[in-house]
């Protein structure tokens, strides 16, 4: 019989081992004709974009002045959260602060979310509040805030997609995702955290996304379990890219999936994605980092970072050897 010592190590062994037993990182045969703009569509009026208030607007914010109704509460995840319904009828996910000193993630959801938006890539509508009153039952009681994000009725999460194996894998603007959450210490690159979207809006044509949602794993240090994120400190020291060997780039990375990575980024792939980074303006940086609830000047140290990032991929070769 296994040892209690022996019980209680073996959740730690399962999540070293399973990430080495993933699949192989493939294109598939889509079972229907799939567009890059399933994934990225080229932000031709990027210097215009809200980053703010996003892709959605500030018709779709949440009120931070309603009552909101209790749902349900979060029962996975590391951070606490609820399902509430806004006096319209809009239900939203509202993830919230963890009681540890790990950092919360709805403020760098909310950042990362604007960034990927801003340079072609499907988001759902999130937003951030610092507080908000909630009704559960008869008792009405402030709450803290966190990353809102918005069930809306004509959007349907089909099922989940895989970074392995999708149509896009070796495409730009696949390599490009991962270099951007490359430069934002994303950690928690798993499968379950994507979403494959259908959308019907009233009118138009169906169309499927997909979508990297459950962002907030980042900005601090990377690893595979309970790395310390939203750490300014962590996010400044420690290293993005390590070296370059026949033309892979080599990151400093610890976190989920790290077979994404070997021998698989070029640095064709990391002066594209610093290429695209780099045609945000200062303000729309700004902006990203205030619809998260950023303080300006613990903003100001993550952008900094993020620009020696971009500039380094900047002086990389835009040909793969």
């Amino acid at each position: 019989m296994l040892k209690p010592t022996m019980l209680a190590l073996m959740p730690v062994v399962f999540a070293i081992y399973i990430p080495t037993c993933a699949a192989p990182v493939k294109p598939t045969v889509a079972p229907k004709d799939v567009h890059m703009s399933e994934l990225w569509e080229e932000p031709t009026d990027l210097a215009s974009r809200n980053l703010y208030d996003g892709p959605f607007g500030a018709k779709m914010a949440p009120d931070p002045n309603a009552v909101y109704t209790w749902i349900g509460t979060k029962d996975h995840g590391t951070n606490p959260g609820v399902t509430v319904k806004d006096p319209d009828g809009h239900e939203w996910h509202v993830k919230q602060p963890p009681h540890n000193d790990q950092g919360a993630e709805g403020p760098i959801e909310v950042t990362l979310s604007r960034v990927l938006s801003a340079v072609g890539y499907h988001q759902p509508p999130v937003y951030f509040l610092p507080t908000f009153t909630m009704k559960e039952g008869e008792n009405t009681h402030p709450e803290p805030g966190g990353r809102f994000r918005l069930d809306a009725k004509h959007w349907k999460k089909v099922s989940d997609w895989s970074w392995q194996q999708n149509p896009f894998v070796g495409t730009k603007p696949y390599q490009g995702l991962l270099v951007i959450m490359m430069m934002f210490n994303s950690s928690d690159i798993k499968n379950e955290n994507n979403a494959l979207y259908e959308i019907k809006e009233k009118g138009e044509d169906k169309k499927t996304w997909y979508i990297v949602r459950d962002l907030g794993t980042a900005l601090g240090e990377t690893g595979r379990l309970h790395p310390h994120r939203d750490n300014p400190d962590m996010f400044e020291k420690l290293p993005y890219i390590v070296g370059v060997k026949n033309g892979f780039v080599q990151f400093e990375y610890h976190g989920w999936h790290q077979e994404l990575f070997k021998e698989r980024i070029t640095t064709a792939d990391v002066r594209w994605a610093s290429e695209l980074m780099a045609k945000l303006s200062d303000a729309q940086w700004a902006d990203a980092f205030r619809a998260g609830g950023y303080d300006p000047q613990l903003a100001q140290r993550f952008i900094k970072r993020l620009h020696e990032k971009i500039d380094y991929g900047l002086k990389l070769p835009a040909e793969a050897p």
